[in-house]
């Protein structure tokens, strides 16, 4: 029998209505959390829902709570739920009240940093892109400009968070207002005070808000503001004592907190995969938690960076893919050897739930899945770009193309003879991120930010310059978050700048998910170049058998032979592969994307070069395994000091 209406709405009254019974405070006399009037020690554990698809919240949160979590703790990231401005997507996979519901449901108070910055190795630290339409904006200060955004994108976050506080017979027990502020140059006083007021006025009096930085004076002194609770956060290893007592500087008394205890580290293209060993961090876990600190555990399930959403650091290095973190639980959400080492430690201080822990998910390997090559980039331009090419004097940025995520194609001619070679070059290092050079169809080179600012092509004058440019992550920490993406300075070739130029929006993520790529192979006269050295598309299908029991299930892709670019499966932009500079080698492949009852359809958009030979008599193939590699680069073990080192 199905519960009338009247019964839900009366459910949902009780849970999420104040409650003078429920009480959540700061203990400034005995230094701890009062919760409902007693002594409370919260054991937490950082997971990202923007990171874990929806299909598997419920699966993730209850191998948290089986750990002996009695909270976990959330970012919300603004770039996630307003996309362009003033447009609000609280739906699916970004639908928070049903985490936060989902939580409650499992047992698991919540603690929520809601930004408006966040950090997190997420796009531009959760700030949108499009604030950057106007260039002077300062960000993370009290810019009226920027905080008439604030304002309107807490003007609708809050009011939804405030039904879930604790005294409203909700799971949320504190609220981080902005985050690690200390580390930013800008050191903005009135700004903090303004976030301050506003979350007030949406949230009551009652709640705790609080700050988190590093732990060190220098952090605290910036980052922290009367009336905002001051946490500390830091990794394990050194003298637990020694650095929780750090955030006495600020806060003589209350309860000792740790926001952010590192178990493992982020990666980055390019460089080693993270590790961090499991005895020292049950070590310093145990030595916090007998010392009364409260600590959250940063990352519990560190998730994927899906599509687009990996952030990076300066000098510019950006993230890959995978969001594992060498976590408790990995990127899959599977239990770890860590995961029942911390396990092991908390029951010396809580008792750990009745019941098994849950098991990992089980995997699949679907094997090789040949694909066939489509058109380059530059063919389809036109079909591509949903809008009209812009012409314009000098290259236009993302921003100004009003774009923010992806590719981008600046189109010239050349407008002297090259046959000897010329150089084309960006003087001011303008190549944000990375550009695939090309002369009539020629892959003439690349350029990239940092590394690469000049190259030799070669070509008549008159020639088609096309050059296609990935957006491969904003900056997410330190003074460098202002990062514009695009040619955002002029090129030259030779001595000569290049002007005149026309640029395509491109949308390739709506032209998958619609079928684009499929329809267009039926026009008349559209043909495809053999080349597989430019930016081009490759289709594969593959079919699940439904007679089989427990079918789909988690995968993972490898990309043997290929280079670097972009992966769909049924319109679901899986994110970034880059094999040949590691460290992460395979993608992970939720089982809720694929499907028994329909043909799943893989496409893969290569960048620099695809394994099947010129004449295409060699077909390209994907292979579908088992098991992850996330460390093709060779584990990184050592306490070096990049690790736990934030990058300004």
């Amino acid at each position: 029998m199905r519960p009338s209406v009247g019964l839900l709405v009366a459910i949902n009254f009780y849970l999420y209505t104040p409650s003078s019974s429920r009480s959540f405070q700061i203990d400034y006399e005995n230094d701890s959390f009062l919760k409902d009037g007693k002594p409370f020690r919260y054991i937490s554990g950082s997971i990202h829902y923007s990171r874990v698809p929806r299909y598997y919240w419920k699966d993730r949160l209850m191998k948290m709570y089986m750990a002996g979590l009695n909270a976990i703790q959330t970012y919300v990231p603004w770039n996630f739920h307003e996309t362009t401005p003033g447009k609000y997507d609280f739906t699916g996979d970004r639908d928070l009240e049903t985490f936060i519901k989902l939580a409650n449901d499992v047992g698991l108070l919540v603690i929520l940093r809601a930004g408006p910055y966040i950090c997190a190795e997420w796009d531009m630290g959760g700030l949108p892109a499009w604030l950057l339409r106007k260039d002077s904006i300062i960000l993370r200060s009290s810019d009226p400009d920027y905080l008439n955004y604030v304002d309107k994108w807490m003007s609708v976050l809050l009011p939804k968070i405030r039904q879930f506080l604790y005294q409203n017979n909700g799971p949320i027990i504190a609220v981080q207002v902005e985050n690690e502020y200390g580390s930013y140059f800008a050191c903005d006083y009135d700004y903090l005070r303004h976030l301050s007021k506003l979350f007030r006025r949406f949230l009551g009096n009652e709640i705790i808000l609080f700050t988190t930085d590093g732990d060190g004076k220098g952090y605290l002194k910036c980052g922290s503001l009367q009336g905002l609770y001051a946490t500390i956060d830091f990794g394990p290893g050194g003298n637990m004592t020694a650095k929780l007592n750090t955030q006495r500087y600020t806060e003589p008394h209350g309860p000792l907190v740790n926001s952010e205890f590192y178990t493992g580290w982020l990666d980055h293209w390019g460089q080693k995969h993270s590790v961090v060993r499991k005895e020292i961090i049950a070590k310093s876990l145990d030595e916090m938690l007998a010392l009364g600190a409260n600590v959250n555990m940063y990352m519990f399930g560190g998730g994927t960076n899906f599509g687009y959403w990996n952030g990076a650091n300066s000098p510019y290095s950006p993230q890959p893919t995978s969001y594992d973190y060498d976590a408790p639980l990995s990127e899959a959400g599977d239990p770890t050897e860590k995961y029942f080492t911390i396990r092991q430690v908390i029951g010396k201080f809580n008792k750990l739930p009745i019941g098994p822990v849950i098991p990992a998910t089980p995997k699949f390997a679907y094997g090789t899945i040949g694909v066939k090559k489509l058109q380059s980039v530059v063919e389809l331009a036109s079909y591509l770009s949903f809008s009209a090419p812009v012409t314009s004097e000098y290259p236009l940025t993302f921003v100004e193309m009003d774009q923010y995520f992806g590719y981008m194609l600046y189109r010239n001619t050349l407008p002297v003879k090259c046959t000897h070679g010329t150089i084309l070059a960006s003087p001011l290092n303008g190549v944000h991120d990375r550009a695939y050079v090309m002369v009539n169809g020629v892959f003439q080179g690349i350029l990239e930010r940092n590394k690469i600012i000049w190259i030799n092509i070669t070509g008549q004058a008159g020639s088609r310059l096309d050059i296609l440019v990935e957006n491969m992550g904003r900056i997410n920490y330190g003074k460098d978050i202002h990062d514009t993406k695009g040619l955002v300075t002029n090129l030259t070739l030779g001595s000569q700048i290049l002007t005149n130029w026309t640029i395509y929006s491109l949308n390739i993520d709506e032209a998958i998910s619609n079928g684009l790529l499929n329809k267009l192979q039926n026009l008349p006269g559209l043909t495809a170049t053999t080349k597989v050295n430019v930016p081009s598309f490759y289709l594969g299908s593959f079919v699940i058998p439904s007679g089989i029991p427990d079918l789909p299930q988690d995968t993972y892709l490898k990309f043997p032979g290929w280079t670097k670019g972009q992966v769909w499966i049924n319109g679901f932009n899986l994110g970034r592969y880059w094999p040949v500079k590691g460290p992460q080698i395979t993608l992970y492949v939720p089982a809720h994307i694929l499907s028994t009852s329909a043909v799943n359809n893989i496409t893969v958009l290569e960048l620099e070069k695809a394994p099947c030979r010129g004449d295409l008599s060699m077909a390209c193939a994907v292979e579908f395994g088992d098991t992850p590699i996330l460390n093709a680069t060779n584990a990184h073990t050592n306490m070096h000091n990049y690790l736990f080192r934030k990058y300004s």
